[in-house]
């Protein structure tokens, strides 16, 4: 039997899964865009980052400070840094399945509005956690949760699913040049 088609109002309330990907810069740009205006509105938000554990970055910096003010924002810093500067890929998995976890109990919960999985694309990709719970997790998220993955080369089983994708394509950066990453604009 077919599902009856949602109301406007049933298309409104519900929450998206969004995706961005790709080589390009802007991905977790994009995602503390929607950030930015979901808190705007005052509605609850959370950000976990799966990869960018030893970094000082702008984002992480301006986060701890606005969680000061804002009960509604929760940051959440889990990985233990970029995987080819690891010296223990048990330590970088066991990070990635705590961070998977703490999300999945947050997307279980029904409490937030948007919720950022942060590279998670890296702790997939590397089979750190499981891509078949991470899908089945998402399909049975509460409808009014708004879910943002980032990160390179996400899962066709995840686009396949996802309301939105979009893939960052790289056509000129400052790397190429020898250029390092410049704080405040790269992290």
């Amino acid at each position: 039997m077919a599902e009856a088609p949602q109301t406007p109002k049933e298309i409104k309330e519900k929450g998206l899964f969004i995706i961005y990907t790709g080589e390009g810069k802007g991905k977790t740009t994009a995602a503390f865009g929607m950030v930015y205006r979901a808190l705007g509105w005052n509605h609850k938000v959370s950000v976990i980052q799966f990869m960018k554990g030893k970094w000082k970055t702008g984002d992480r910096k301006f986060a701890e400070k606005l969680m000061e003010t804002h009960e509604n924002f929760k940051f959440s810093v889990m990985g233990e840094g970029f995987t080819w500067e690891s010296e223990d890929l048990n330590i970088d998995k066991a990070a990635a399945q705590a961070a998977w976890a703490k999300a999945k109990d947050l997307i279980q919960s029904g409490e937030l509005f948007l919720l950022v999985l942060d590279e998670i694309t890296y702790a997939i990709n590397y089979q750190f956690i499981d891509l078949a719970d991470v899908v089945e997790t998402i399909k049975t998220r509460p409808s009014h949760l708004s879910l943002v993955l980032t990160g390179r080369q996400a899962p066709q089983e995840l686009v396949e699913i996802a309301d939105l994708v979009t893939e960052m394509k790289k056509i000129k950066h400052p790397f190429d040049q020898g250029a390092p990453a410049k704080p405040g604009v790269d992290f």
